[in-house]
């Protein structure tokens, strides 16, 4: 009988004349990797009045007359369609069958549903399950946990091969990376940074799990579609269980923060921040002019080669508080000639008793238009700047022999004042305390370098997830926006208030 209203799971293989009412769950661009990401249709997830999950295609010949009324989270009331077996990789819910729009079909918006239909369905999976089906690539299951850390690739504009990866705890406080690729990172990027807080609550729909090196890892596929927090009901229950269990620990956005892209800010930003922000690691770039070398506090010292602090000089001996060894026996690194030394000398050196290291350390008053702060620079940073190694510069400034902490500054290094570099700066706990007075600068950038990214995990992460499978659908997407019905728009901020 025609038009008969069926559900999901009453439907079988062949040509169908029956009416299912469905909500569309989510959708996504489905493109062919090998023809240069040739738009092949649409794919998308249907759900029924009894929570069954199909999924359903529409190929890019019948777009014109669908895609204008496909929106997430809305129902529908499907008739005249095809349903033909899904391929059994990739798949996207617990059906063999999967729904294909003809030339007939019928895809009509309807607000109200014979039987209700749930707002949302998920296939999560906890971390056991991902295991077993890691590298299987039999089923694209659903994540759900709470978001640790997250590290980006994204710079601004965006340039190739963006990648976010996002530290998740699952059950039982087992902890997993996720990366996501291009135009989903970018995307995800983006709403992080506008959001007013940073979330806690991480549900990604699709995620391919593989094993590398023994670790679990899962990739964003193209029906990757992410949620934060109360976006979803399932997140906004976790998300409320969370908070219940909280005792005092940190929330999630330092550490969010401090795995973020490497940002740009003005000083004045840099100082506000050590005074408003919570104690962190994480690292800024800065741009400004040397205004001034600090020559009253030298440009170098004596440190131990062993753990490289500052040596403390007495009238007899040079003592290394933090080894706490007081009768430190040693020669400077620019006089180490062991048929100069003395037998003494030759026994400290062969026994591996303290070698002195002459270093850099140059303070500097950095200033931009916004305001002036004090940086240092040390021995790694001077000595790739200016080529020349700390004890090679003492050598000819002095001649072997003489301490490098008596030697006028090197002219290169005065040189510097009127200059502008762009400095990334290292920002420790040190920073937010009472005594912070001055910025490392960890990198000094020349020009055409590239600005710093943040380190990843070795997972040999990709973004391929069975593209090349063309009934499996999943290739590199477009996102498309769409989402649960209940999905909210996130403020957008100033980035300084996003430091804060």
């Amino acid at each position: 009988m025609a038009n008969v209203l069926v559900f999901l799971s009453d439907l079988q293989a062949g040509r169908s004349s029956s009416t299912v009412e469905v909500r569309l769950l989510r959708f996504w661009e489905a493109r062919n990797v090998r023809r240069g990401g040739e738009l092949m249709g649409v794919d998308m997830l249907l759900l029924d009045s009894k929570s069954t999950m199909m999924p359903a295609t529409v190929n890019v010949n019948r777009l014109a007359v669908h895609q204008t009324n496909l929106e997430a989270g809305s129902v529908y009331s499907l008739t005249g369609f095809e349903v033909t077996r899904c391929n059994q990789n990739y798949r996207l819910s617990d059906s063999s069958l999967q729904i294909r729009f003809s030339d007939s079909t019928t895809f009509e918006k309807i607000t109200e549903p014979a039987v209700p239909i749930p707002l949302e369905s998920f296939r999560f999976r906890n971390y056991s399950e991902m295991l077993g089906l890691a590298n299987s690539n039999n089923q694209l299951p659903d994540l759900i946990g709470e978001i640790t850390a997250v590290k980006s690739t994204v710079t601004d504009p965006p340039q190739d091969k963006n990648r976010v990866m996002t530290t998740i705890k699952m059950d039982n406080d087992t902890s997993v990376t996720m990366s996501l690729f291009d135009a989903q990172a970018v995307k995800i990027h983006n709403q992080l940074e506008q959001m007013r807080v940073d979330p806690r609550v991480f549900v990604a729909t699709s995620v391919n799990p593989k094993i590398v090196g023994g670790r679990l890892f899962l990739n964003a596929t193209s029906g990757t579609h992410i949620y934060f927090d109360k976006e979803t009901d399932a997140g906004e229950r976790l998300f409320y269980r969370l908070v219940e269990q909280d005792t005092g620990v940190p929330p999630v956005a330092p550490l969010l923060k401090s795995y973020a892209k490497v940002e740009k800010l003005s000083i004045t930003e840099l100082n506000d921040f050590v005074l408003s922000a919570a104690s962190q690691d994480i690292d800024f770039i800065c741009t400004g002019k040397v205004t001034e070398i600090k020559v009253d506090k030298g440009w170098c010292y004596v440190s131990c080669s062993k753990c490289f602090k500052k040596l403390h000089r007495s009238v007899s001996s040079l003592t290394c508080l933090f080894c706490n060894n007081t009768n430190a026996v040693g020669v400077l690194r620019s006089v180490l000639n062991l048929s100069s030394l003395s037998v003494y000398a030759k026994l400290a050196v062969l026994f591996d008793t303290f070698i002195l290291c002459d270093r850099y350390r140059v303070e500097m008053s950095i200033a931009d238009k916004t305001g002036e702060g004090l940086f240092v620079a040390f021995d790694g940073v001077m000595a790739k700047l200016h080529n020349m190694r700390a004890h090679e510069a003492a050598n000819l400034l002095a001649g072997d022999g003489v301490n490098p902490e008596e030697t006028d500054t090197p002219p290169f290094v005065l040189d510097m004042e009127g200059k502008t570099y762009t400095f990334q700066v290292k920002v420790g706990p040190y920073n937010f305390t009472a005594n912070h007075q001055s910025f490392t600068i960890s990198r000094i950038l020349g020009e055409g370098d590239r600005e710093p990214q943040p380190d990843f995990v070795n997972d040999g992460g990709d973004d391929d997830n069975g593209d090349d499978n063309k009934d499996a659908g999943l290739v590199s997407r477009k996102m498309d926006g769409g989402g649960c019905s209940k999905s909210g728009k996130a403020s957008a901020k100033s980035k300084k208030a996003r430091k804060a």
